[in-house]
């Protein structure tokens, strides 16, 4: 190891980050200066990646968990020789600069997580490092390694204390994830105040209890962080490694240096003399001829390292053809087209709750997508999302396509967007309905980072029942609607739900949610079984067409379609029963669709869904009526609860015939 050209490269990333923070006054310096040597060692020696192939399958994933440490990651993507150009170090937060305020997947060539919401990066890491055991039980063969990264993660004390990384952290040790290194910025600081305000635990015996080798170190001691590192990426021993590293916030800054104010951009005004001290000319964003040198000459070693894996690889393929398509497949994140062909129709008389229906649609398509992997927050048996053809991801069996994410529902949403980012697997979590929020911060990334994660929500209605108003999401459906990018479907039948696990898994730019009944919904026959599943891919559709003049639409969702199905029924000729799985769908569809399902001549329209009403009106106008609950529910059988809060047919005739 180069010692002295490393710690100059830290001082000049150091340079970097106080410029471009200085530059837009925004930012925070905190991390950067204090975490420079250990990037310095990470970027400069120890991690294995290939700058002009960023994607490349076998790199070391680097997740900067605290995200708001942003210029600590582009300061060292630019020196690595990514392609970030010093134009863009210069363009820190401005618009449509490659360098946005916290880091953005597939917005910057090397970075490999949406980061900034505090311990998500964490819960990440444990996702990619996940995939990558899967994906080496999965293809690696006993003549060819083709998978054999390391997963790393930079958190500080933000992330730690926040209570995602305790769960996304005990699931790691549970399952041996050794291919795991967590990079503890212990610089005793957060935000507002010392740590030890608000902190007082010992983090590594905390962490050698959850199953993890603990290490402390000088986080500003290049050789000592080096053996560390070295000795974690190493070890194979069932144990993922926290290193906790002893450092500096704002090492470099001596007015704000080692305080609550070296966090943010408030030592940025101490530039001038802070370059002097790190010994570093006038000219801003300086990079010395003697440290691009020395990463030149790093990139050429790791593009000759990539290109030998290159002839590994290659014979891996030719050695394994119909493995190399499934990797071909998981990376391009396709579908299969006839994926809906190979879901067996149900029996018309069918009726049965749609999360049941759900477990007999995700055994067809686990056996069409030998990439499919599916979890749950200790429900399997109430979610039925369970692949009964394949065992469960263990420490001692990574192959197993089932897992247990035990009652962690919040790091199973960013354990999933884990999996996501790494690009192979595609995954699905489940948990109750009313749970979603615990998870909501993990969809809301999943969708920025158009992530194609798939969450199965059962329960999801006031027709739980008897387990009352704790367990009745009335509010979550259309809490998740509001989600951009987000697809939320409701089905109302077997068939439908059919058509929903299909939206979901052929959906490749951003994350679904199911939301499926514990209670049994009747199927319903009025059009084929193809009309009624394509309904699903519109989001919207015709379920039951008027046989005289139209003179009515009734819309609903989920279990409420079978009340407007029954209530047309009694209504006569002139009523369309519209079904409204999915709103997000739908609003994607052309006008002239749309107009097809909804004309907007006929203005006497009733929606009905166990929900709260509001996001109804953009369908019903300002002329029709909603039947919705806007209130919680109750503790009693769930068919009492739904007639008492009016959920029935009847109460959308009487509806009807209020509207004249």
């Amino acid at each position: 190891m180069n010692k002295e050209i490393l710690q100059k490269a830290a001082n000049e990333a150091r340079g970097l980050a106080i410029d471009a923070i200085h530059a837009c006054s925004s930012g925070h310096l905190g991390l950067p200066l204090g975490s420079a040597d250990m990037g310095a060692v990470l970027f400069g020696e120890a991690l294995t990646f290939n700058p002009n192939v960023p994607k490349w399958i076998n790199r070391d994933r680097f997740i900067l968990s605290g995200g708001h440490g942003s210029m600590f990651l582009y300061g060292w993507l630019h020196l690595a020789g990514y392609d970030l150009p010093i134009e863009e170090v210069k363009n820190f937060r401005q618009l449509h600069s490659k360098t946005p305020g916290h880091p953005e997947f597939n917005e910057t060539p090397g970075v490999e997580a949406t980061t900034g919401p505090l311990g998500q990066g964490i819960g990440n890491a444990v996702g990619y490092a996940l995939s990558a055991k899967k994906s080496a039980a999965q293809f690696n063969t006993a003549d060819h390694t083709i998978f054999d990264q390391t997963i790393v993660a930079l958190a500080g004390d933000g992330c730690l204390q926040e209570g995602i990384s305790a769960e996304a952290a005990a699931f790691a040790g549970h399952y041996g994830l050794d291919n795991l290194v967590l990079i503890f910025d212990s610089n005793d600081v957060t935000l507002d105040a010392m740590a030890d305000v608000t902190q007082s635990a010992d983090t590594c015996a905390r962490f050698s209890a959850l199953g993890w080798d603990t290490v402390k170190i000088d986080g500003h001691d290049l050789e000592a962080f080096a053996g560390a590192f070295e000795n974690a990426k190493n070890s194979n021993n069932g144990r993922p490694t926290l290193i906790e590293a002893k450092t500096e916030i704002g090492r470099g800054i001596p007015e704000v240096a080692g305080t609550a104010a070296g966090h943010g951009e408030g030592g940025a005004k101490f530039s001038e003399s802070a370059r002097k001290g790190l010994g570093l000319p006038e000219e801003t964003f300086y990079v010395s001829p003697e440290v691009s040198e020395y990463f030149a000459a790093k990139t050429t070693e790791r593009a000759a390292a990539y290109g030998e894996w290159e002839k590994t690889y290659e014979a891996w393929q030719s050695a394994n053809p119909q493995l190399a398509g499934l990797l071909t497949d998981g990376l391009s994140n396709s579908t299969p087209s006839d994926v809906l062909d190979q879901i067996p129709a149900f029996d018309p008389e069918y009726k049965n709750a749609t999360r049941a229906a759900g477990g007999d649609v995700m055994q067809a398509v686990a056996e069409a997508m030998p990439l499919l992997i599916t979890g749950s927050a200790d429900l399997f048996g109430s979610t039925k999302n369970y692949i009964k053809s394949s065992g469960d991801f263990s420490k001692e069996d990574a192959s197993g396509r089932n897992i247990w994410y035990g009652i962690r529902e919040h790091a199973m949403g960013a354990i999933c967007n884990g999996i996501a980012y790494d690009g192979i697997f595609r995954t699905t979590g489940a948990t109750f309905a009313v749970f979603a929020d615990y998870l909501r911060p993990s969809i809301r990334l999943a969708a920025l980072a158009e992530l194609p994660v798939g969450y199965i929500f059962t329960h999801d209605s006031v027709g739980v029942g008897e387990d009352g108003p704790t367990h009745q999401p009335v509010e979550t459906v259309s809490g998740l609607r509001v989600i951009p990018n987000l697809d939320v479907i409701r089905p109302g039948d077997p068939e439908e739900t059919a058509g929903a696990f299909g939206a979901m898994l052929q959906r490749a730019d951003g994350p679904t949610a199911l939301l499926l009944t514990r209670q049994s919904v009747p199927t319903q026959n009025s059009l084929s079984v193809a009309e009624r599943r394509d309904g699903v891919y519109r989001g919207g559709y015709i379920a039951k067409k008027e046989t005289g003049t139209l003179d009515t639409i009734l819309m609903a969702s989920g279990s409420e379609l079978a009340h407007v199905m029954d209530a047309a029924a009694e209504l006569g000729d002139g009523v369309r029963v519209v079904s409204m799985p999915c709103f997000e769908r739908f609003d994607r569809m052309p006008d002239d669709y749309r107009e097809s399902v909804l004309p907007s001549h006929c203005r006497k329209r009733v929606a009905i869904e166990a929900g709260v009403s509001g996001l109804w009106w953009k369908y019903v106008g300002m002329d029709g009526k909603i039947l919705g609950i806007d209130r919680f529910g109750i503790s009693a059988p769930g068919d009492i609860v739904m007639k008492e809060l009016g959920m029935n047919p009847g109460d959308v005739v009487a509806a009807v015939r209020d509207l004249g």
